[in-house]
């Protein structure tokens, strides 16, 4: 059992993160507090490292755990996201004192389990890896002060969730009893036609079922709208993001024997057409902001599945380029959202009206956000988009393709609602209470509206990256097969 310190540099980081977090909630009433005032720092320090560590290669423990470039990609978003959300929730109005040191210890703990996830290349440690990410979020969503709705979030997660991971273990079973091996690169070289294996399509569809939980595709996204409303702004922050980077880095790595033309691959087509048209029309008729965001990522779940059925090298690397995009731009809207609520309501659209006047920062950087995710040029959300596009055409699945450009035109109407009521409506709702205008507000705002922009402007560097990564992955799956 081969075993190398040096290739999990980033995940020890983390690790001992959780552990120095663990020993604070642990510690009396005056130590719980004090967390915000070294974690944001500590977090920063993660990213660094990660992103220091992005070259090593290697494989560890019997290759179930592979570090290469599409981890390493996937860790760095993990990371980045991890930082941006702690700086987000230091400012949390909903969240008790002496609960604080225990909050930081679930989402650091769902961190670490999406950073081995990123690495995980066997079906049963994704499973474990996945399990670690989703009990911490399990105790996360119900803690907002005295909310019910937030309760009632918590256990409609928890229950859509046990639902989804008995799925998973039970076609996981499907797929060891009948394709004899549980590692990616081996699955890679077997026949997945179900008129030849039967049982290892019907496996793989139920296990995969478990990564549309987490990512919220349409059929299994029930859970999505209610727990983003329920659960307090900052939460939804990290539940809207975070967890989907660990699904969408499995399916990238599970998306190497989905040639197009198999059955598996046209079911994936056809669940992300439903998931986009479904998510945005449903998100046309909501008042309420977050509710909207939860129909939107149903929306951009949908789109994702455009990369992952191309079965190429440059579908892999934009599914990849989109994820994080997704990352970026979600983090976005949600910053704004928690800094215009700044007693942690939940925000309708009028809540937005005349937000140009009191926070012209917010107003720009959310408008710059609604851009993005509708994907006008010059934002990150349009490169995206155009490399989905780019990488799926003529490969099989142009409907799809073409269903992606009509949903992004309904989407304009509901995204720019956004923009609409920020910079066009004067009239505020009464009594409302005055967004959080302060310089770190603002320039929270200003580097991610920032990032959006410049990676929308300049997307080479990153997207060469996460082609290099898909190479690498497709170049594995052939060697794979050659090693066995």
């Amino acid at each position: 059992m081969n075993f190398n310190l040096s290739l999990i540099v980033p995940e020890l980081y983390f690790f001992f993160l959780v552990l120095v977090l663990m020993i604070q909630s642990l510690g009396t009433r005056e130590w719980k507090p004090e967390v915000e005032k070294w974690l944001p720092f500590g977090a920063g320090l993660g990213l660094f490292v990660t992103i220091a560590h992005y070259s090593v290669h290697g494989s560890m423990f019997y290759d179930v755990y592979k570090v290469d470039m599409m981890s390493q990609f996937f860790k760095i978003a993990i990371a980045f996201g991890f930082f941006v959300t702690v700086l987000n929730a230091s400012r949390q109005p909903t969240l008790a004192d002496e609960k604080r040191a225990d909050y930081y210890m679930l989402l650091g703990f769902s961190t670490l389990g999406l950073m081995m996830l990123a690495s995980s290349v066997e079906l049963i440690t994704i499973y474990l890896a996945l399990e670690l990410a989703s009990y911490a979020m399990y105790a996360t969503i119900p803690l907002r002060a005295k909310s019910k709705g937030a309760a009632e979030a918590g256990v409609k997660y928890i229950l859509f969730g046990a639902v989804a991971t008995a799925l998973a273990l039970y076609g996981l079973s499907y797929i060891m009893a009948s394709q004899h091996t549980t590692y990616i690169a081996e699955l890679a070289t077997k026949n997945w036609t179900f008129a030849d294996s039967p049982m290892a399509v019907v496996g793989l569809c139920l296990f995969l079922g478990g990564m549309f939980f987490k990512l919220a595709l349409f059929p299994f996204h029930f859970w999505c709208p209610d727990v983003y409303q329920g659960a307090s702004n900052e939460t939804a922050a990290y539940v809207a993001t975070m967890p989907k980077m660990g699904a969408i880095v499995v399916l990238v790595r599970m998306a190497m024997f989905l040639k197009p033309g198999l059955e598996i691959t046209t079911l994936l087509a056809v669940l992300g057409a439903c998931s986009m048209t479904f998510g945005n029309l449903s998100a046309l008729a909501q008042k309420d902001i977050k509710r909207l965001l939860g129909f939107s990522s149903v929306a951009h779940a949908g789109y994702i599945m455009v990369g992952l059925v191309s079965g190429t090298v440059e579908g892999l690397a934009a599914a990849a380029f989109y994820a994080l995009a997704y990352l970026v731009m979600n983090l976005l809207v949600f910053w704004i959202v928690s800094r215009v609520a700044s007693d942690g309501r939940n925000l309708e659209l009028s809540d937005l009206n005349g937000l140009y006047k009191k926070a012209p920062v917010l107003a720009f950087s959310l408008a710059a956000g609604a851009f993005a995710l509708v994907g006008l040029p010059p934002t990150m959300g349009f490169m995206g988009k155009f490399f989905l596009i780019t990488s799926a055409w003529d490969h099989g699945y142009n409907w799809l393709v073409i269903t992606l450009v009509v949903n992004s035109a309904i989407a304009i109407y509901y995204y720019l609602s956004l923009f609409r009521h920020a910079f066009t409506e004067e009239t505020s709702p009464n009594a409302a209470i005055a967004p959080d205008n302060g310089w770190f507000a603002s320039a929270g705002a200003g580097m991610l509206a920032a990032a959006v922009l410049i990676i929308g402007i300049i997307p080479a560097p990153l997207f060469n990256f996460a082609i290099t990564a898909g190479k690498d992955l497709f170049g594995l799956a052939i060697s794979g097969g050659a090693h066995h």
